[in-house]
Parts: structure tokens; C-alpha cells; sequence
């Protein structure tokens, strides 16, 4: 559900080549050393979000996800389409 074009109706079949909607807000790095990033999911809703966290090195690391959690079911799944 988070890669573009794959929708309920279209069975989650994303859109070649694969891309991802990712987007902050002016809070997203209000937190010093860690960044709240919102991932769009054509299976919700509302995004869902993602923490990073800065290394001394400066790499970025996930450090929390709310993302593997449920969604819309597709089409095909729906007893009454």
C-alpha cells in the first residue's frame, strides 16, 4: 500500500518503477537528533509515520515505525464486489 499507484481496487500492484511518498511537517525534527517522517499508504487513511535517529557519524537510522499495522483489504478480497 505505500508504493505509488498500488490501490485496494487495484489489488496493491504498484506502479513501475517503484516509489514511496515520504513527507515532513514543521515538526518533524523538532526533537534534536531524531526526524518524524510521514510515508503515505493508499490502505489508510492518514500516513503513517516513521522515526529516524542521527548517529554521531551522521547517518540516519529507522528507530520507530508505525507502518506494519493493517490496512484496506483489496478489492479482490471483498465478498460483495
Amino acid at each position: 500500500s505505500y508504493f505509488k499507484g498500488a490501490t485496494p481496487e487495484n489489488d496493491y500492484t504498484p506502479e513501475t518503477p517503484f516509489s514511496i511518498t515520504i513527507r515532513s511537517n514543521p515538526y518533524s525534527d523538532a526533537n534534536e537528533g531524531y526526524m518524524k517522517l510521514f510515508v503515505r499508504s493508499s490502505g489508510a487513511d492518514n500516513d503513517r509515520e516513521i522515526v529516524l535517529r542521527k548517529k554521531g557519524d551522521g547517518t540516519w537510522l529507522l528507530w520507530e515505525q508505525i507502518i506494519l499495522v493493517g490496512i484496506r483489504e483489496p478489492k479482490s478480497a471483498d465478498p460483495w464486489a
